[in-house]
């Protein structure tokens, strides 16, 4: 088996969008009022040559997203796409040497723009998605989620992923794409409730082509893991799906695996983040979260002097951080104790 990487021009998001700041609604909008835009990313789809046909997972951006809906806040502040016609899937494959009849899957782990915007490349091949992930899209408020079911062709009708409950590792379903079974989904909600990945199996590794379950490499690695993991673009290391209902499940065997980035990824690496990844997840348990949201609020404030309703107590220390009330205290006992 052959997989191709695709680019499939590049996209803008802002960088709350990336690393989560908030709780709850605020936390949704932060994306379109934030005026901290990341770097620009490539967005991507894949090819799998199979020796039972070509399996395309996402279909990547295309241009028309260049010209997005003027009434949706988030199209309007919060995103931006860069791609030329020749830079869409189909082009693409067409260089490669694949046909759109050489397609014979299109599986999409979720139905953002930018994963089914090239889907008019594919009017011949059989089209996958999890059922709940289409219901989503449906009526205004699938608009206001973020689907546009308006730009999809007129032929499109993609099927309902028929869940088998075969527990794959430590996830309760999945569904074989082959009769191999070397080519499998799985569900992996987060992104969206009905987010899924696509796992390869070749040999005794699996690539695990994740779709948006994580904008970072960091979270969907174990802290500690036995096994080497270079820090490179697509990491190795043992099996760790980034989603929050997996986060913290492992395998009791694993078999070295390689984890696709995402679209809008980047190199996987955190964009000019200021403060350790560990800020965007809080920790469980009341008042640790009330610690982390503090420590969070002052890593992220870079010409504070004073202290605000937050900071109250803390001052800027220098290039070096800030510095809490009892610290400057405790010098200030040192220092009357030396006097003396």
């Amino acid at each position: 088996m052959r997989i191709h990487a695709i680019q499939t021009g590049r996209v803008l998001v802002k960088q709350a969008q990336i690393s989560g700041r908030g709780h709850g609604l605020w936390r949704q909008f932060q994306p379109v009022l934030s005026q901290q835009w990341a770097v620009w990313s490539p967005t991507f789809a894949w090819a799998i040559e199979h020796p039972e046909g070509v399996i395309v997972v996402d279909t990547g951006a295309a241009a028309h997203l260049k010209s997005l809906p003027r009434w949706h806040p988030y199209f309007q502040l919060a995103v931006r796409f860069d791609i030329e016609p020749e830079q869409e899937a189909g082009p693409q494959l067409k260089k490669l040497g694949i046909g759109p009849r050489d397609v014979r899957t299109v599986v999409l782990t979720h139905l953002h723009v930018d994963h089914d915007g090239g889907l008019a490349h594919f009017p011949h091949s059989r089209i996958l998605a999890d059922g709940g992930e289409i219901a989503r899209t449906a009526g205004i408020k699938g608009a206001l989620l973020g689907y546009l079911p308006k730009r999809w062709p007129q032929w499109f009708d993609p099927q309902p992923i028929a869940w088998q409950p075969a527990p794959y590792g430590p996830f309760a379903r999945r569904v074989r794409l082959t009769d191999a079974g070397d080519v499998i989904a799985i569900p992996t909600p987060g992104h969206t409730p009905k987010h899924l990945s696509i796992i390869v199996r070749d040999g005794d590794a699996q690539i695990v082509l994740a779709g948006d379950t994580s904008y970072l490499d960091r979270p969907c690695w174990p802290a500690r893991s036995t096994a080497s993991a270079p820090t490179k673009m697509w990491p190795a290391g043992r099996w760790r799906i980034s989603a929050p209902c997996v986060r913290n499940v492992q395998p009791s065997t694993c078999r070295p695996t390689i984890r696709i980035p995402p679209s809008g990824s980047g190199s996987g690496t955190p964009c000019s983040r200021p403060y350790p990844l560990k800020c965007a997840m809080p920790p469980p348990g009341r008042r640790r979260r009330r610690l982390w949201r503090r420590s969070c609020s002052f890593r992220h404030r870079t010409q504070a002097t004073t202290a605000g309703r937050r900071g109250r107590g803390f001052r800027q220390s220098g290039p070096s951080g800030f510095s809490s009330s009892w610290q400057r205290r405790a010098r200030s006992r040192d220092s009357r104790g030396s006097s003396r």
